[in-house]
Order: structure tokens, then sequence, then C-alpha cells
């Protein structure tokens, strides 16, 4: 019998693991791009050098080791990040770091699993929703409405089988075709523990009258309404695990490995939550949030910017502030050129005397760069600030830290 493969353990922004490897699964996992770098190892025949970057979670190739990537962030945070993000309203209102229920698990894929399963079991508390659906088929019976085009060009007007629409009440909704899309996605990946996983496939079970989701086509459209809305935070759970970062590499027939797993894009998750929290924020204090305002940095309109969030006015004309959100570690001289170079440009686009970076980076004071040979006659010129969000500390924190910024911000936007 043979032994099992060990787990691949990584720390995101580790140091690279040396693992043994066959040649083809380690082809596999770097075209995945799962990883920040997957290469031979040229000190050991056989063995692969794997570092982890920002994403966290697990993938596996065929027959061959999970690699499991541990993040530098609490598993509890890390949920708390993607529930504000989902349902900024109540977690700006409750401030709790309970919003996704990860249980008791500290590795990303059982939290994960847990915490579907747990929002799925309490919208189905009360049943499964069932709802109407269009539905168009032949029958020999006569249902509903006659679909007259279609009975022509099928069938040249002959009877039966009669081309027919109608409306059923089904429990095959959009509804519940994304939970059981998220179930089936969760039953496929690695590292999902036995509790959760049977926990799961009675979900499953429950879900049965849905339709499968068909890989590559988008996810079913719901509209949030009173009748569906004790589904509403399963349902956005689950559609985040559905068009979240799922590497699945498939190669030519000729090379039978896959690459599958599920991991979370710790910059992408930093990103969202900066901007959804201070897009609320700063619509309290009666300003005009636009996330990922696209500009032109040329005159020409060739070369596009993309800013994370641009503060206009009230009335949704005037820019009066520029934030991005960087998921970064400090450099060792604690200045990063780029993104510098980055602000200065959305601050000159936009017309801005300053413009703002937030940073994951502990609880570093906020400091600023003056650039020079910007300041006009008697005004200063253009500040660039940094700021620092601590992920280690509570929600509370968290959320009192961007409320700060926000009110900085509306307080330096207020005519004098």
């Amino acid at each position: 019998m043979t032994a099992p493969v060990p787990d691949v353990v990584l720390r995101e922004y580790g140091p690279a693991v040396s693992v043994p490897l066959a040649a083809a699964a380690g082809r596999a996992l770097a075209a995945s791009g799962a990883l920040q770098s997957v290469t031979p190892d040229p000190a050991q025949d056989g063995h692969w050098l794997l570092r982890a970057g920002s994403r966290v979670g697990a993938l596996r190739t065929t027959g061959g080791p999970v690699v499991r990537i541990l993040p530098k962030t609490p598993v509890s945070r890390i949920f708390f990040l993607l529930g504000f993000s989902l349902d900024p309203e109540r977690a700006w209102r409750d401030g709790r770091e309970d919003t996704v229920d990860t249980g008791a698990y500290d590795d990303v894929v059982p939290a994960l699993a847990h915490a579907v399963e747990r929002r799925i079991d309490a919208a189905l508390r009360q049943g499964v929703l069932q709802g109407y659906r269009e539905v168009e088929e032949s029958s020999l019976v006569v249902r509903g409405r006659i679909r007259e085009a279609d009975q022509i060009r099928r069938h040249f007007g002959r009877t039966p089988p009669v081309e027919i629409a109608y409306d059923t009440y089904t429990a095959d909704t959009a509804e519940n075709r994304i939970l059981r899309g998220a179930v089936e996605r969760l039953l496929r990946l690695p590292g999902v523990p036995g509790p959760a996983r049977r926990r799961l496939a009675h979900q499953r079970v429950r879900l049965a009258d849905a339709l499968p989701l068909v890989r590559g086509q988008e996810l079913p459209r719901w509209q949030p309404s009173r009748l569906n809305s004790r589904y509403q935070p399963a349902l956005r759970l689950c559609e985040a695990v559905l068009r979240g970062s799922s590497p699945e590499h498939r190669p030519p027939r000729a090379d039978p490995l896959t690459v599958d797993g599920f991991l979370f894009d710790m910059n992408q998750l930093f990103e969202d939550f900066v901007t959804v929290a201070l897009s609320t924020a700063l619509k309290e204090l009666g300003l005009a949030p636009r996330p990922q305002d696209s500009q032109h940095l040329d005159t020409a309109g060739l070369v596009r910017i993309r800013p994370d969030l641009v503060v206009r006015s009230r009335d949704g004309r005037t820019p009066v502030a520029v934030i991005d959100a960087k998921y970064k570690v400090e450099n060792g001289d604690g200045h990063h050129s780029a993104d510098l170079y980055q602000a200065l440009a959305y601050a000159t686009v936009l017309g801005l005397r300053e413009a703002h970076l937030v940073y994951a980076a502990g609880r570093l004071p906020t400091r600023f760069h003056e650039v020079r040979g910007t300041a006009v006659g008697a005004a200063r010129g253009v500040r660039l600030y940094r700021h620092s969000v601590d992920l280690s500390g509570e929600p509370g924190q968290l959320m009192s830290a961007l409320r700060d910024l926000a009110g900085r911000l509306a307080r330096a936007c207020s005519p004098a």
C-alpha cells in the first residue's frame, strides 16, 4: 500500500521550501501561477523550490502533495475582511469579528468550508427556497403558451409535439444553484476536514433539486428581495467562493496533470476591505467615493490609470482626494519608490495637492513626502501621505483607524 504524500506547508511571503516533486508536477505548479516562484532546486536533484507570495489557501497537482499556504494574518481576521467587503453595512454597524463564522479552524480552506456550510445551513433552516422559473420545451400536450415561431420553424406547423413556454414553481432557482455550486466546489478542494466535508455533502442532498452549474458559464443572476433575505449572507459568501482565486491549470491532453485548489489573494482582499470601509465612512461624511475611478494619464487617452478610490465632492463632480491600498511589508529603508511615483501620477492627473497610500504595515505613524518642484506661489508642494493599518488589531481598531482617516480626508476637503 502506497504511503500518503505529506502536505507541503509554505508561509505567505516566506522563504522558499525545497520539495521532492516529479518534473511534470513542478511544471504544472509553475504554469498555474499560484505561487510566487516554482523552480528546480539546483542543490538537489528531483526537488523543486516553492515560494509563496500574497495568495493563501491550498492547492494540489494530480497525484502530488497538497500545498498549504499559511497567512501571516490570523484566519479569523482574514474572514472579517472578507465579511466586511461582502456585507459592509452589517460589519460597520456591528464591528464584530464573527461576521463570518470560521469555527475553531486556523487554516484557510477548513475555515472557508466551515463558514460556507454554516451559512447555507442557516439559509435552509426554514426550508429550501422555491420560486417561479420560465421553462421552454417540446411537449405532447399544451401547457402555458405555444411558441408559434419555434413551432413553425422546427415542426413546419405540425402537432404534436408542441413548442411551449410556461412558468413552474420549483427549487431550481438561481439562488439554490449558486449554493449547490459552492458546495460542490468545496467538496473538490484539498484540505477540507472530514466533519465539514460530511456536513457539506448533507447540504448538497438538500439542494439536489437545483441543477448543477456548468463550468465556464457565468453565475446565475439573482436579485435581493424580501423573499430571499434569509439566503443573502450565504449567497454573498458562495459567490465569493465561486468567483474567487481558484487555480485550475489544465495542460494539453498529452499531459494528464492538473492543478486545483482555492486561494485568497491577500493583495485583493486588503484592497477591497480598505476601499469598501473608506467608501462607507466617506458617504456618512457627505462625500462621494468612486472606487476604481478610471482616468487617462496622457492627453491622447492612450495610458489608463485606475486608483483604488477617488473621493469626489457631494455632487460627484470635483475630485477632492485619491487613495490607493497596498498590501505590503515595509522595505528595510522604509520607502516604496514605485508606490510614491504612482501616487504622484494620480495627484497630477486629478489636479490634487495630496495623495494617500494605505499599507497593511503595522502600527507605523502617518508620514508624508513633499514633492520638490511642485510648490506654486505661497502654496506648499504636493504631499504624498503613507498611512498604515494594523491587521493584527481587533476589528473595532481596524475600523476606527479607517474612520479616522476618512475624517481627516473630509476635514482636508472642507472649504476654509
